[in-house]
């Protein structure tokens, strides 16, 4: 991939965090996610790029999406796969809450897993933990592993997981076992990346949510040096026919790193769309609305984070086409 695909991309995830903005608060998270759609899709377009996306939100709760399938950017330049939620977060948004992301992720044609809008479980931990997690291994096992890995105490161990009816035993287990957890009540995304970064206070994310979020993170987390394991969790036999045509034939295989973003480089890029441990949200004042993102680079490790100050006026559809 180009080098400079990075900085396009980062304008991608800023024109949908802009566009949803404007509906922080008011209760309306479908038209917050629409808004975030249209924009994002409007400056894919002028990507060089020869995109396909392989994994995308919006299936499983039939809102506005980049449908798995749809092809983005120019049609010049390097072949991709694209890994994207134009929103993640829409009911953090719609209550201005914390977290919301517009996010995105590519890699060289064919590096990204290629499945269905569906649930997945999740373990993901930072560059100290790294082949120190098993999905597969009780809480306790995984709790003392990364303690031992970032050399603390379980006691001083955050987990942090979704505040679902679904997660109680985990939350149960890991209150038995003396950690000390962060609930969130939406956007894993950040959640998982947060593990990577010693001053969100995060060492480790535990339970199930989107395989697209999944994905998305992994890519984060490849570039970040850390690790996150999943597996899928199909909900009906139409996600498991989908499963297999897609190419997934064991469905209850653990999906490592390599399964979920294969090769040496991928791109990650994600603009606040409210406040968060990582990202400030958008601000606006009268025509100008300033945003703050990063972008990351699995082959040079590089990490970017970069403020952006829009003219709205200059710019009113959030896209420049020459």
């Amino acid at each position: 991939m180009e080098r400079s695909l990075s900085m396009e991309l980062v304008r991608v995830t800023e024109a949908a965090a802009l566009a949803s903005a404007r509906w922080m608060g008011r209760g309306k998270k479908e038209e917050a996610d629409e808004a975030a759609t249209s924009s994002m899709r409007d400056v894919f377009d002028t990507v060089p790029m020869k995109g396909t996306v392989v994994i995308g939100e919006g299936e499983m709760d039939k809102a506005p999406m980049l449908y798995i399938g749809e092809k983005l950017g120019t049609g010049y330049g390097p072949r991709v796969d694209v890994a994207v939620d134009p929103l993640e977060g829409t009911n953090i948004v719609a209550s201005g809450g914390w977290n919301g992301l517009a996010v995105l992720a590519v890699a060289d044609h064919g590096n990204l897993l290629h499945a269905p809008d569906m649930y997945m479980e999740k373990i993901a931990v930072g560059p100290e933990a790294v082949g120190h997690i098993d999905i597969e291994a009780p809480i306790i096992d995984n709790l003392r592993a990364v303690a031992k890995a970032k050399n603390k105490d379980i006691e001083d161990v955050v987990a942090t997981i979704l505040n679902r009816p679904k997660h109680k035993h985990i939350i149960r287990e890991l209150r038995e076992a003396g950690a000390r957890i962060k609930v969130i009540d939406d956007g894993d995304v950040a959640g998982a990346i947060n593990v990577a970064f010693d001053h969100t206070g995060v060492d480790i994310l535990f339970g199930s949510g989107g395989a697209p979020e999944g994905v998305l993170a992994a890519v984060a987390l490849k570039c970040l040096g850390g690790e996150l394991q999943g597996k899928l969790l199909p909900q009906s036999e139409e996600e498991l026919v989908r499963c297999r045509a897609m190419g997934i034939q064991d469905i209850n295989r653990v999906l490592r790193m390599e399964d979920l973003v294969k090769g040496d480089d991928a791109i990650f890029a994600a603009t606040g769309v409210t406040d968060g441990e990582l990202l400030r949200g958008v601000q606006f004042k009268g025509s100008i609305g300033t945003t703050h993102s990063v972008v990351m680079r699995a082959k040079s490790g590089t990490v970017r984070f970069v403020d952006g100050r829009h003219s709205l006026k200059k710019k009113p559809n959030l896209v420049i086409k020459n």
